[in-house]
């Protein structure tokens, strides 16, 4: 059975057919191209469910309608189909990149991947959630008696560890095969982009409900939110100021994704890129956002970082966070056998910095809560 196909792709798109495959060959199958069944294998992993319970800024005990790592993932991939859909991307592509682009993350979002990255850097190595990602669906995940790992396309896995930078060859010897002098597929550069829409308005939406951050200063430090909340504030006066808000938000985000769509095209069509080849060759990332609305966006940005990722009650949270991340770290590096008896098997084979650094990213919030209580009997 031939499956349709619902948009024609525009020529620099990544096409199915020309993927470069999986590093173990299976059969195609009759109704799913290579890059529906990755989203698939994707959505059915482990490490996939347990982003319901890791970190984006705020843990539950503010409130359990905040976003987590999965729900964010989730806005991430409703924004990259919408924008791989308007350029006549490969949808699912960048549906199963925006899918797979956190699953590396470890407990407490980005202030435990930086707890991590110093602890490795004791030890002369370095952790980078892309990095771990790629080891998650290569290794860790165990699904298959024919393969190790999801066995996901190159495509898939190439834009797992490019999709938000470049790698350089000489630092990254292992990486070689992910074309590093090269630019990633269309689909794969704006994942990057639909990340950081996502999050600033999402953050901008928990910290306001949270209280931490209250309309006059976001009104005052945002400029672009300002310039779209007024008009509304004009014609609904008497509406409750968290609709205005909810409106406003709203229409900040229509903005962003619009301007970064539009903005891509006029690139594309500038510069005359026409296939998947030029993509590549090309000296810049073509995807991105104009340089007017890129800098409103990083003053929304630096708002964020300046009263909400940094606010006291925050911090006071975050450091508790890192400081059992490292606690645990150490004592398992002291004390290997006290790792599950798969994870000090790992030991024969892998330095002990690494096993550990494996095991605790790959943890819930709640499971590394439980293994602090467990290995030091206290809840502070």
């Amino acid at each position: 059975m031939k499956r349709s196909c619902s948009q024609e792709l525009a020529p620099y798109a990544m096409p199915p057919g020309k993927s470069l495959g999986r590093i173990h060959p299976e059969p195609p199958h009759p109704y799913r191209s290579d890059y529906e069944r990755d989203r698939d294998r994707i959505i059915h992993s482990r490490a996939f469910r347990r982003l319901e319970n890791k970190t984006q800024v705020f843990s539950r005990r503010y409130s359990d309608h905040f976003r987590n790592r999965l729900t964010h993932t989730l806005e991430v991939a409703q924004i990259s189909r919408t924008v791989a859909r308007s350029l006549r991307l490969n949808q699912d592509l960048a549906e199963a990149l925006a899918l797979v682009h956190d699953v590396g993350h470890p407990p407490y979002g980005h202030a435990g991947e930086a707890a991590l990255n110093q602890l490795m850097a004791d030890y002369h190595d370095r952790f980078d959630h892309n990095l771990h990602a790629l080891r998650v669906v290569e290794i860790f995940e165990q699904k298959y008696v024919a393969f190790p790992g999801l066995n996901l396309t190159f495509e898939v896995r190439e834009g797992i560890i490019k999709h938000s930078r470049d790698y350089d060859a000489a630092h990254y010897p292992s990486l070689s095969a992910y074309f590093l002098d090269q630019r990633p597929p269309l689909e794969a550069q704006l994942i990057d982009l639909a990340d950081e829409i996502a999050y600033n308005c999402a953050d901008l939406d928990d910290g306001y409900e949270s209280r931490l951050l209250d309309l006059s200063q976001i009104l005052d430090q945002a400029p672009l939110f300002r310039k779209l909340y007024k008009p509304i504030e004009r014609k609904f006066p008497d509406a409750l100021e968290k609709l205005k808000f909810n409106e406003a938000l709203k229409r900040l985000m229509d903005a962003l994704v619009t301007d970064l769509i539009q903005s891509t095209r006029i690139e594309l069509q500038r510069h005359r890129i026409d296939s998947v080849e030029k993509v590549r060759a090309w000296k810049i990332r073509l995807v991105g956002l104009s340089p007017g609305v890129a800098a409103e966006n990083r003053q929304i940005k630096a708002f964020l970082h300046e009263n909400l990722y940094t606010h006291t009650d925050v911090s006071a949270e975050r450091s508790r966070m890192v400081r059992h991340v490292e606690r645990l770290f150490t004592y398992f590096a002291r004390h290997p056998r006290s790792l599950p008896p798969a994870y000090f098997a790992k030991t024969r084979a892998d330095p002990v910095h690494r096993v550990v650094c494996d095991y605790i990213a790959g943890m819930t919030d709640n499971y590394l809560q439980s293994q602090y209580r467990k290995f030091f009997h206290r809840n502070g």
